[in-house]
């Protein structure tokens, strides 16, 4: 993308609506994407910051005056400048808090759908971290009342939790803007990070309101981070920011800034749902849509029903994409026809490996296999397809030969050549030299005999009327060569039998392997899911421990006992995870 594009638009006096041209631009994107969101009260200089991620100085629309520029939600997909085969996607968001909209009540789903799409969360503000900062984050108070965990039926008394919201929240980071103070607590130099987790302290007596948002960010926000910008130039140069060189700006705020871009390029991490699987561009779009359509309708987006109304999407996309590989690498790999049933089951199993891969690669969520199972019923009645085609490949190959070859011989038959005393011998031998040539040509596939055998029994008549016409032999080496011809003939059939019984055992071991495969791939991932899930277990307990011990030197003994029925809840899932359980393959 050579410049961004809106992708949730926010018209007055309308609902939020997805950019479908935007939307086709997100989903063409098949790599993991990074997606950094930027968020904040209006006219504080998110968009510049973007366009720096960017590797820019132009791009998202900067205002030099009071009134916003950006309006609804804004994307810029890059390659990521560090991580190779990734997507930098950057939402630039329209300012919170503008007098001016008509529909501020949007201001909240604003800010819901950038925690819900971002892996990395920007909130932007000016001057300092104090009291009237925090107040003006009211938005992450409400996150509770915009955003749903899990779908709970009417009625159950089960509630979410902070956890709940802990496990799906992205990483955040704070960048205060016109930053001119010192960085010091009681006569000691501190860092940013420092300095963002002391204006986050909670006490007892504080006001519920200021109160509420430390302890939001505290519990959905484990991963907290900050930077403080000095004023990049004089009041007067602002509104030509976007054209002014580095060398022109406060060298202070250029050196914060190169840390700020050099921390989302190297710490962001890519978008992940739960179970630990990775978003493409794809995913993306369809989550956004997803939310969107929700606040549409009037109700909660809910990221467990994205989640599973995204795998269904997800893994019906992954089979036919591994049905794609399948018949593609097919092409590539077979010629048809095979000269035996092995050659063709060997590529077959080859081609049906990748394809399980590439199905792995992209599903996830398949409860009770299902997508897998039709995968497994696809690709064995894809081998049944090949086989018959095969075979059907083979018979016309072989009977082309057969009639060019044997057609000087219908000819000599149709003109009575060989009804000559002597005449059957000449047909036995014109015979035998036939079929030598056509055990020479190559390319006639596993159906050779079989063809041969029929082609010889549609001759019988004809050569035992060339037999009975034969005046030079008598009855008796007449009635021995019928028993011949008969005694050869019983002799093909029970070698084609046989071929038959083996390539029947053949395709039995196929499709036990076919099942084998299906399962160890199945249990591989069950294995990557299973350590993701346990990760995200101890990165949530770790997060709680902290918080419970800040609890404790803060005096909020309370909350902290409180806290503790999560931890043991934490742990317990920890244990769980821990403990291995075979599936159960249904194929």
């Amino acid at each position: 993308m050579q410049e961004p594009i809106c992708l949730i638009e926010n018209k007055p006096n309308e609902k939020l609506y997805v950019n479908q041209k935007a939307l086709e631009l997100l989903q063409a994107i098949q790599q993991p994407v990074v997606v950094v969101a930027i968020v904040g009260l209006y006219r504080t200089g998110k968009s510049y910051l973007m366009n720096k991620l960017a590797g820019k100085n132009k791009g998202f629309s900067l205002g030099a005056t009071i009134q916003a520029n950006t309006m609804g939600i804004w994307m810029w997909c890059l390659p990521h400048p560090k991580k190779h085969d990734h997507t930098l996607v950057l939402l630039d968001t329209e300012g919170l808090g503008d007098v001016e909209k008509s529909n501020t009540e949007n201001d909240a789903w604003i800010f819901a759908l950038s925690v819900l799409l971002s892996s990395t969360l920007v909130y932007n503000s000016m001057g300092t971290i104090d009291q009237t900062a925090l107040e003006k984050l009211q938005y992450v108070t409400e996150l509770t009342k915009c955003i749903k965990v899990k779908a709970i039926p009417p009625g159950c008394s089960k509630k979410e939790t902070s956890g709940d919201f802990l496990r799906f929240f992205p990483a955040f980071i704070w960048t205060v803007r016109d930053f001119s103070l010192e960085l010091e607590l009681n006569g000691c130099p501190i860092s940013a990070d420092e300095y963002l987790e002391n204006a986050l302290q909670r006490k007892k007596d504080s006001p519920e309101k200021l109160d509420l948002a430390k302890k939001c960010i505290r519990q959905y926000f484990p991963s907290r981070k900050c930077f403080v910008l000095d004023r990049p130039t004089s009041r007067r140069e602002l509104k030509n920011l976007e054209n002014l060189s580095e060398s022109k700006l406060n060298s202070d705020f250029v050196e914060e800034l190169h840390s700020f871009l050099q921390y989302i390029y190297e710490k962001s991490k890519a978008k992940v749902i739960q179970g630990g699987h990775v978003v493409t561009g794809t995913m993306l779009g369809n989550l956004a849509v997803t939310y969107v359509d929700s606040i549409r309708s009037g109700t909660v987006p809910c990221i467990e029903n994205a989640v599973l109304a995204l795998a269904q999407i997800e893994n019906s996309a992954a089979v036919q994409e591994a049905i794609k590989h399948y018949e593609d690498t097919r092409v590539q790999l077979l010629k048809l026809p095979t000269e035996t049933v092995e050659e063709l089951l060997t590529a077959h199993s080859k081609c049906e490996r990748e394809a399980i891969q590439v199905f792995m690669t992209r599903a996830f969520n398949d409860e009770g296999q299902k997508y897998q199972r039709q995968l497994a019923m696809t690709l064995e009645s894809m081998l049944q397809d090949l086989c018959s085609r095969n075979e059907q490949a083979s018979l016309d190959r072989c009977q082309a030969v057969l009639k060019q070859l044997f057609q000087d011989m219908e000819e000599k038959t149709g003109d009575g050549t060989y009804s000559v005393p002597g005449g059957y011998q000449q047909f036995l031998n014109d015979q035998k030299e036939k079929l030598e040539q056509y055990q020479q040509v190559p390319g006639k596939g596993f159906m050779a005999s079989k063809a041969l055998q029929d082609y010889l029994k549609s001759k019988e008549a004809v050569a035992q009327s060339i037999l009975n016409a034969d005046r030079n032999l008598t009855d008796r080496e007449k009635e021995a060569e019928v028993e011949r011809v008969r005694a050869q003939a019983a002799t093909q059939e029970a070698e084609l039998h046989r071929k038959m019984k083996e390539e029947a055992i053949q395709m039995a071991k196929e499709k036990e392997e076919s099942y084998e495969e299906h399962k160890r791939q199945l249990m591989a991932k069950m294995e990557t899911d299973r350590k993701n899930q346990q990760l995200e277990h101890e990165r949530m307990l770790n997060a709680k421990l902290q918080e419970e011990r800040r609890l404790h030197e803060e005096g909020l003994r309370s909350e902290a006992t409180r806290m503790q029925s999560e931890i043991q809840q934490l742990k317990q899932q920890l244990q769980d995870s821990q403990s291995r359980h075979d599936p159960c393959v249904i194929l």
